[in-house]
Formats: structure tokens, sequence, C-alpha cells
């Protein structure tokens, strides 16, 4: 499946862009501050407005003060913080200096924290959760813990922006829904292949301005948000925390144009009465978690914008989008993006997908490695499915298959289904063990009232057949979620909701 031209403007041929470069992302960021050094950069509540040089000036102090220290290219180093200028400054001098940056979650409890030091062994650490320090020295008292202002001895002039484009650059830990999180290592050009796919496709330009309210320890934030907007040269507004009216204000002070957001985060701005000032935008972009068609729609009806909803994986950043020219279409991600190909497996329609962007292999973990690929092509682990004009839709996860009585259940057919009962807030559907039948379905349900077994029972047989209807259902406050809104299924374990 190779129709990224679908995302091609209006008399551009392929031929005329170029996916794949031998830049890397400190050196594509330096070239744009160096050419343009008194513009406006970065912004937010604390520091104000942050130029290109004092990016250039900053960024360097801070990879000589890690020099100092010992940190050398290739080591690599963890970095934890609220989204903020100094996050950022840290994040580019990690690189400049030929490191690999390991974003972690700020709420981390100490076995989660424990787990990415014991794996891929960093030489430093900087974080703004003091809690972390005790438990990562007691793992390995030589790796070096700062704060994001890194309060280290200053260190002498180096060279900087030296890797190559194979070199890696960054591990991101997967979101760990089932088993241990793992490390995905991406280069600099996975990475930048990525930008210059994302800067044609969703026409980004420097003119642009992003509000940016997405956590920084996550793909969606850092690897499409910061390295995008510094990429393409625009401005970037950040926001340590979403709030609708905080955006909406955003909007219209800094004359935005670009919002990128979660499922969850729709919701709640198309629940503001001032939501139809979002029309200034010029797109909104929607990712990490499954857009329902009638939201899309909603927000649509409202604000006037049509959501362009992608789709991407830590290990691969983006992959798929709806189209900026063409139709937008509610409940599918749209095409491949320019240089990615796109293929569903025969035997469960999985998707695989290949590609520059695609990542080098987990950090050190060849087991990983061989269960990822099916010959050169990574298994997604997401069910696709592609309609008559070659969008692609999500219709499941192959990990969270059902096998009930010998057929297939896929979850998200499931859910479509009962989300569309009136009463039903929000569901997941999961898999039980059973004796009968191998597994058992089952609908964990957000109401405001109770519903037996037999209710949503019949109320599935009116859409799918008896195989695929859930045979219990629990009631709960809230479905369980990470940091980016994604339903984390296996905390749903027999009626409750586990830590």
């Amino acid at each position: 499946m190779t129709t990224w031209h679908n995302h091609l403007p209006t008399g551009m041929n392929a031929r005329d862009f170029e996916i794949e470069s031998s830049e890397t992302l400190p050196s594509l960021w330096a070239k744009v501050w160096r050419n343009s050094p008194q513009r406006n950069v970065l912004y937010d509540e604390d520091s104000g407005w942050v130029t290109g040089g004092d990016l250039l000036r900053r960024s360097e102090l801070a990879a000589r003060k890690l020099a100092a220290a010992g940190i050398i290219s290739g080591d690599r180093v963890v970095l934890s913080g609220s989204s903020s200028t100094d996050f950022v400054i840290c994040h580019v001098a990690i690189l400049r200096l030929g490191c690999v940056v390991v974003p972690a979650n700020g709420a981390y409890r100490e076995e989660e924290i424990k787990h990415v030091i014991q794996d891929c062994r960093p030489s430093a650490a900087i974080v703004d959760n003091s809690a972390w320090e005790p438990w990562i020295k007691n793992i390995d008292s030589t790796i070096i813990v700062t704060s994001l202002q890194i309060p280290l001895p200053n260190g002498p002039t180096i060279p900087l922006d030296q890797v190559n484009s194979g070199d890696p650059a960054y591990i991101g830990y997967t979101s760990g829904t089932t088993g241990r999180p793992k490390g995905a290592l991406l280069s600099h050009r996975n990475l930048v292949s990525s930008v210059r796919a994302l800067e044609l496709a969703w026409r980004w330009v420097k003119d642009d301005t992003l509000i940016l309210t997405l956590p920084l320890f996550h793909m969606h934030g850092l690897g499409v948000g910061i390295h995008g907007g510094l990429t393409v040269g625009c401005k970037i507004i950040l926001q340590k925390n979403f709030d609708p009216e905080k955006v909406i204000e955003a909007s219209e002070q800094f004359k935005a144009s670009m919002f990128f957001g979660v499922p969850t985060m729709y919701s709640r701005l198309v629940e503001s009465p001032r939501a139809p000032e979002l029309k200034r935008l010029r797109l909104c972009v929607s990712g990490s978690a499954p857009l329902s068609a009638d939201l899309h729609m909603k927000f649509e009806e409202i604000t006037g914008q049509k959501v362009i909803e992608r789709y991407g994986m830590t290990e691969t950043v983006m992959l798929v989008s709806n189209p900026y020219d063409l139709e937008r279409r509610a409940g599918s991600v749209g095409f491949p993006l320019p240089g990615v190909e796109v293929r569903l497996s025969e035997e469960l329609s999985e998707i695989e997908v290949s590609g520059p962007n695609i990542f080098e292999g987990y950090w050190q973990n060849p087991d990983a490695n061989s269960e990822a690929f099916n010959d050169g092509w990574f298994r997604t682990g997401d069910i696709g499915q592609l309609d008559d004009d070659g969008y692609l839709s999500i219709v499941g996860r192959a990990k969270e298959l059902i096998i009930s009585g010998g057929y297939n259940v896929y979850p998200r057919e499931v859910e479509d289904v009962l989300n569309q009962h009136p009463d039903v807030k929000e569901c997941a559907v999961v898999g039980q063990m059973s004796v009968e039948w191998g597994e058992t379905v089952v609908a964990y349900i957000v109401s405001d009232r109770q519903f037996d077994d037999e209710e949503l029972k019949l109320f599935a047989g009116t859409y799918l057949t008896d195989f695929k209807r859930p045979r219990i259902t629990y009631g709960v406050d809230a479905l369980p979620r990470n940091a980016l809104g994604k339903v984390q299924k296996h905390r749903l374990v027999e009626g409750k909701v586990t830590d």
C-alpha cells in the first residue's frame, strides 16, 4: 500500500520531495537558528519568548556542562520534566553532544523508573522529580543526577553536532500495555524522515504557530510537536497542562494556527462555550488513541474544524494520516505518509510497515526484535481494514484479540456497538479466561446506571453475531488510562481496576 501521493499538494510530483537526508536533528535546528537568530521560537509562561539565538547559546552551554561532567557521545541520558523551555534546551543539548535521549514520565514510581535505568544504563539523568535521585543512585551511584537547570560547572568549548544520520538519538519506552516496557531505539534518520513527511503532509511551515499541551516524555509531544516545530522553524507555545480555556485563549493571543491533541482533549474542548473560537486555527490533529466518529463530527459542527486523525507508534514515529486536501474521513486514520509502506498480513490483517522512519529495534533485546519483525516489516500489533478508497482504519489489537469458542473477536468492533447505547458513556471489551469458551467476551462499562449481563448482550445482538456479544458486564467508575489517554486494558481484571 503506497498511496502517499494523496498527501501531495496539487501539481507536486513525488520525486520533487526528498524524504531521506543525511542531516540530523541538531544540525537542522542549528541551521534554522543561525539563519534567524532573532526569531522567536519557544514560549512558556515562566520564560516568555526564547529566540533561535538563545537556543543555540543555552543548548551549547548545557552540552558543555554535561561534557565537563564526563558525559560523552553515545551515552544514554534520561530526561524528565514538565513542558518548558528548560526541558527543550536539555533535550537539544543531549542531542548536540551526540548522546541518546531517554524521555521518562515524571509520574513514574520507583519500580517504573528503576526498570528504565536498569534497562538502558544511562550515564546521567536530568530530572525535576527530586524523589528519583535516591532511587537512581541506589541502582548505580555513578549516574549523574541533576535538575533541568543543570547546576554543574561550566566546561570548555567543545565540538557539537558531530553525529551522523544513522547514529542513535532516542530510546522511547513503550506504554507497556502488555508486559514490561521495552526501549525502542530510533536514529536521527528515523526521526528526521518522519518530520519531513509531516512537513509535507500537513503543509507545516515556519509561519505556523503551534499550541502544544502534550507531555514531552512521549513521541506525540516530543517526536512530533517539538521535533517538527523546531525543524520547520515555526513558533511553539508550550503549556504545562491541558486546560481548554487556556488553549482557546492562546489561539487568540498568539494567533495560533495549529493544535495537536488526544481524543480526551477534544472531548473537553467541545464542552467549552468558547469552542467556536477555535475556527481561527488552520489545523487540528488527533492521535495516541482512537477518535470516535461521533466526536469527530461534533467537533466539526461546533468549531468548523475537520480534525486530521493520524496513526503512529513509539517504534515508528508517524505512519499514516488523513490527507490535508482530500476528505478527512471520520473513523479512519487515512493514507500512509510519504516514504511509508503499509500492508495487512494474510492471517489476521495485522498492520505491517516499512520505511526510513521505522526504528532500529528494541534496546539490547534480540528476542523482542525477532518477534517484532516479519521479513523486514515491523509488526504493529494493530489490526487494520482498508475501505474501497484506500483509507486505513484500526479495528483492534492483535494482542488483544479474544478467541472465544474458536472464533476471533476484535474488541474494537464490540466497543463500537456498545458505545451506541444511550446510557453507555464509554466502555472497554476484554477477554476473560473461561473453562467452557477458552475466553469469554467481557465488557467494562462507565455509566450513570447499572447494567445486568443480559441487557447489553441483547443490545449487542442487534448488531453482532452471537459469539461476539459480551457475556459478562462490569460497571466501573472510570476506565484506567495512561498519560496519553490510552485505555490500559491489562488493568481490567475480573470486575476490578487494578493498580
